[in-house]
């Protein structure tokens, strides 16, 4: 066993995955609309401030974080080792990193007169096939569940070869930046790692949160501009800064979960409260040097965004699991139990729109309007979620 951990259903982190698949779907939505105040809009990069849009891809980050030691624990009661695990958490990234290789790819880059097909029913297909690949089915037996993945697989062969990119339509696919998947699969693959390395302890973790910041440093000071032959490495910078978000999303599941009945509840609010407070101070001292930044993915505003998300879950684990306040979240299920299919369902819906050249009413991307329907949107993936996640599930 790593660590022992609470063996109860943690309402609160289910509910924090619900509700932040949720504000993440409606503010997606939401980007489209015109005449929408700023602060319901992502902060420009040199703004040298975020708004709330600015938090809501940290607190996902964060929460795969928190629910890393709980997932590993459960393969581990299963019987998995350590090599087993980290041959799980490999192949769970890969798909990840796939996955949003090929989403960025749909949404720019490829060239429409050179593509065989609508670049719609490309996406199309490549949702189809991931859904091959990673659906479980019931409960369908072994032998037809490897046939789909098989299918799947050569579907998305057949997807990679059939895409033509730039302006001469000779391009193949590039990771021109991972996409929110890809980001994910990184941050998971390298938090995962160290927990598993590191043997869950909460120092280990906060030293790779550290390593992280600093990574981030030694890229800002050799920027791509300036030394080209290294811009692989020195464009990896942000990324690497965002993965401390997740890692403090695992420190934080062991500072509220580990050694279960040995800690009291209000020793370890105090805890929490040490790790928002301290992500405070050392995001203001590296203020002067980097700027709150999303879309640099600046070190003030991981750790500034990883302070928020300790709060927030505090205050949900406060309510929602030791005061009993849980009933209200079970009509989050859905989406905290499949974020993945959630996520996935507006890219489904562009595709749509896309391969039958339909896109939604002009009047529904302007004012009140567009904004309520952003509303209603994120409450149809919600309920399109409940639906199909009773017949398929993704397992990754």
């Amino acid at each position: 066993m790593i660590i022992a951990l609470s063996r109860q259903r943690i309402a609160s982190i289910d509910a924090f995955r619900g509700l932040t698949i949720l504000v993440m779907v409606f503010v997606n939505q939401l980007a489209g609309v015109s005449g929408v105040p700023q602060w319901a809009r992502h902060m420009k990069a040199d703004a040298d401030a975020m708004s709330f849009v600015d938090v809501v891809f940290p607190a996902f980050l964060f929460i795969v974080g928190m629910s890393i030691p709980f997932a590993l624990a459960q393969r581990q009661a299963r019987g998995d080792d350590g090599t087993a695990l980290q041959r799980h958490v490999l192949a769970r990234s890969l798909g990840l990193i796939l996955i949003g290789l090929f989403m960025v790819n749909a949404e720019d880059g490829f060239n429409p007169a050179r593509m065989p097909f609508n670049i719609g029913w490309w996406s199309l297909g490549l949702y189809a096939c991931v859904f091959l690949v990673w659906g479980v089915y019931g409960r369908a037996e072994a032998g037809g569940i490897n046939t789909w993945r098989a299918v799947g697989a050569l579907g998305l062969l057949v997807l990679c070869c059939t895409y033509r990119g730039g302006p001469d339509g000779k391009a193949w696919m590039t990771h021109q930046w991972w996409g929110i998947l890809g980001l994910i699969g990184w941050s998971y693959l390298i938090s995962a790692s160290v927990y598993l390395a590191g043997r869950a302890r909460i120092g280990v973790l906060l030293a790779a949160a550290a390593a992280c910041v600093g990574t981030y440093a030694l890229c800002h000071a050799f920027p791509a501009a300036a030394y080209p032959d290294w811009s692989d490495l020195t464009d990896c910078g942000g990324l690497v800064c965002e993965t401390s978000l997740t890692l403090l999303g695992v420190a934080t599941s062991l500072v509220f979960f580990a050694r279960p009945g040995e800690i009291a509840p209000l020793r370890r609010f105090g805890q929490a409260a040490l790790l928002a407070l301290a992500c405070v101070i050392v995001g203001a001292w590296l203020r002067p040097a980097y700027t709150i930044s999303k879309i640099y993915a600046s070190p003030t505003w991981c750790l500034y965004s990883a302070a928020i998300c300790i709060a927030l879950f505090a205050a949900l684990y406060a309510v929602v699991d030791l005061r009993g306040h849980a009933r209200w979240t079970r009509w989050l299920a859905p989406v905290a139990a499949q974020p993945l299919v959630a996520y996935l369902i507006p890219f489904v819906v562009v595709g749509l729109e896309d391969a039958f050249g339909t896109p939604l009413p002009d009047v529904l991307n302007h004012g009140p309007l567009g904004v309520g329907f952003c509303v209603v949107f994120a409450l149809f993936v919600l309920g399109a979620t409940s639906l199909i996640t009773r017949t398929v599930r993704l397992q990754l």
